[in-house]
């Protein structure tokens, strides 16, 4: 009996470790087409939903042609991107 349970908790570990993995590499960026591309990329490689980050960046791109350089901050490069606002008055651009 104890043979069993062990078994089974060992398949039911391995079974939930690929699911996780799975998981894991959904939440990965999504590789995006376009200029935006690269600085989007590099913009977005520290954000918590990268792929959330990379869809509103290449957004901010396309309206402003630029992209602040770094991972947070340095907006003032970029004055488009800095001032673009969502429908609730918060920053679009990450």
């Amino acid at each position: 009996m104890k043979l069993l349970f062990f078994t089974l908790l060992l398949v039911s570990m391995l079974l939930s470790s690929s699911f996780v993995a799975d998981a894991l590499a959904a939440q990965a960026p999504a590789p995006t087409a376009g200029p935006c591309n690269g600085m989007c990329n590099a913009r977005c490689a520290k954000a918590g939903i990268p792929k959330r980050c990379l869809t509103y960046c290449c957004i901010c791109y396309s309206k402003c042609k630029c992209v602040p350089s770094g991972t947070y901050g340095n907006k003032s490069e970029c004055p488009c991107y800095r001032d673009m606002l969502n429908s609730k008055g918060k920053p679009k651009c990450p």
